[in-house]
């Protein structure tokens, strides 16, 4: 049988609450710092919530094509930003060569929510008449991807993936398998979201899914903590650029790390709610790992999907430690969610990024906010301050409603 391709990330772009770059926000990630404040895209006197992560100082007439990008939601001008960053970082000359092997694959969790309600209100004015002729191809969920392809003549493997707050692991591990098929050389793939919105914003509090701390919101998002009490609703974007093993090291590419291996499953039990036994969650890692051909034992550290949600830290700790045994204890464990929010469809590529910078960088960002410890959530959170340790393997987790599991497995090139 022949031996899969191997695949790696040679560049990284984002756009988030941290700062418009890699490099602000691994920055602010190191440092500990929270990016959350009160929101200021709209009116929120009327919501019980009235913070979110907010990409602030972005310009989307800074895009390459300002033309281009007052038809794009703002879903898409965050994935433009953040492809042109990773493109920038990767070296790569796409101008040249065939567009055939370089494909994007993008998540996200919804689509172009502005425009909907933007579309929607202009209905309710005037009818159908007064409605823009871009709403649709604005709002759709492969906006994003489709934007990204144009801007750069990208005519290979091309999609989106919308399962929820799993979407950018999924496209990525779509994109992973692309390029391990033989497919496509280069792929882009993460994903984008911007759900702060009026209609997001109420639908996530009709949820109960968000935490009320609007007294204090850079505290609010506090994985892992006694006293967590929901996600913090953000925006903004993380892309990769994957490619073949061979094609990067012969163009001298600098490599980040190596993508090894992923994994996913379903629940198959709730539409919002994990299953309490968090099966799914360690079928997905054991999947990665399986994959990665790795043991437990070889993993330093995991950039967990913990959201800040009371149910879902403590489901992803029993998760890991019956994915892990005794070694759960030994692991490096931390939610940059502390810092950024929750990116939704966005947030497993930033968590990626931060995964292969923890390789490079010999750095493990911490879990902020974390102060009083929960019995049931007892591993090693890495509380507070950044810890400097040689990382070898990292899994990134990524959990969605739907019941939708997904794990990635990074590692040092060797």
């Amino acid at each position: 049988m022949k031996r899969p391709r191997r695949v790696v990330i040679t560049g990284m772009g984002t756009v988030n609450p941290l700062g418009l770059s890699v490099g602000a926000t691994w920055e602010g990630l190191c440092a500990g710092r929270s990016g959350i404040g009160a929101i200021e895209q709209f009116d929120v006197s009327a919501f019980p919530v009235r913070f979110a992560g907010e990409v602030k100082g972005f310009d989307p007439t800074s895009l390459p094509d300002p033309r281009a990008a007052k038809r794009m939601d703002r879903i898409s001008q965050f994935a433009v930003h953040a492809a042109v960053e990773a493109v920038r970082d990767s070296g790569l000359e796409l101008s040249v060569g065939d567009p055939y092997r370089r494909g994007v694959i993008l998540g996200c969790s919804i689509g172009g929510l502005n425009e909907f309600e933007d579309g929607h209100s202009s209905y309710l004015k005037g009818g159908p008449r007064r409605m823009s002729p871009f709403i649709i191809p604005k709002m759709m969920p492969n906006a994003a991807p489709a934007c990204v392809a144009i801007q750069f003549g990208l005519m290979g493997p091309s999609g989106a993936v919308a399962s929820a707050c799993a979407s950018a692991a999924d496209a990525v591990h779509d994109a992973f398998r692309a390029i391990q098929r033989g497919e496509a050389d280069v792929m882009l793939s993460g994903g984008s979201d911007a759900t702060i919105t009026p209609l997001g914003l109420g639908g996530f509090v009709a949820a109960r899914a968000l935490s009320t701390r609007n007294d204090d919101p850079q505290t609010a998002s506090r994985p892992f903590d006694r006293d967590r009490d929901g996600f913090v609703l953000s925006e903004g974007a993380g892309l990769v650029i994957l490619e073949e093993f061979e094609h990067a090291r012969e163009r001298g590419a600098r490599i980040y790390a190596e993508l090894l291996g992923c994994g996913r499953t379903n629940d198959a039990y709730g539409i919002a709610a994990p299953h309490p036994d968090g099966r799914g969650a360690v079928r997905a890692i054991q999947a990665a790992l399986h994959d990665a051909g790795l043991e437990p034992d070889a993993i330093d550290y995991i950039n967990a999907h913990a959201t800040s949600t009371v149910l879902g830290d403590q489901v992803e700790t029993q998760a890991i430690k019956e994915a892990f045994g005794d070694r759960a204890y030994r692991v490096a464990i931390s939610s940059t969610k502390g810092m950024t929010g929750h990116l939704c469809g966005a947030s497993g590529a930033i968590e990626l990024i931060a995964s292969a910078l923890a390789i490079v960088q010999g750095v493990v960002p911490p879990t902020i906010n974390y102060e009083n410890p929960d019995p049931t959530c007892d591993l090693d959170y890495v509380p507070n301050v950044a810890r400097e340790m040689r990382v070898r393997h990292a899994l990134s987790t990524s959990f969605g409603f739907g019941g939708h599991n997904s794990c990635l497995a990074v590692g040092a090139v060797s």
